[in-house]
């Protein structure tokens, strides 16, 4: 199993969002490192749906439910897109403040390249983050 960090702005796509539809498209990510880790997932990884912009946390956890397939917003057929689907809310959200400051994460690829939209994980990194949101 593998672990990313997926971001959306929360007045345009929220978990709550997410949780309402029941699943959704992860479309419309512009960025060729982004792709490439979107190429990377497989039916069952996990991934943390991370608010950016307002917020700026960690919210909840997704299941990736059907891999990389042909982005419906995309006209030229050029980008990709995979399914997720909610699968559980964090206890409580888990800050991009707390995650600078914890030295266990100073490796986290998120905290190196901000402006990347999906990032990978280790295990480690994203137990660290679940027990960080128990408080």
């Amino acid at each position: 199993m593998n672990y990313w960090l997926m971001k959306s702005e929360p007045d345009v796509f929220s978990y709550d969002d997410l949780v309402t539809k029941g699943k959704a498209e992860w479309d419309g990510v512009r960025n060729h490192a982004a792709q490439g880790h979107m190429k990377a997932m497989r039916k069952g990884d996990l991934a943390f749906f991370y608010h950016s912009n307002i917020g700026v946390e960690a919210v909840g956890i997704m299941t990736i439910i059907e891999e990389a397939a042909p982005d419906s917003t995309d006209d030229s057929g050029k980008w990709i897109a995979v399914h997720v689907a909610p699968h559980r809310k964090l206890d409580r959200p888990v800050t991009l403040k707390a995650m600078k400051a914890d030295p266990a994460l100073a490796d986290m690829v998120m905290l190196r390249q901000s402006r990347l939209s999906v990032s990978p994980l280790t295990q480690t990194q994203f137990e660290h983050i679940v027990a960080m949101s128990k408080g």
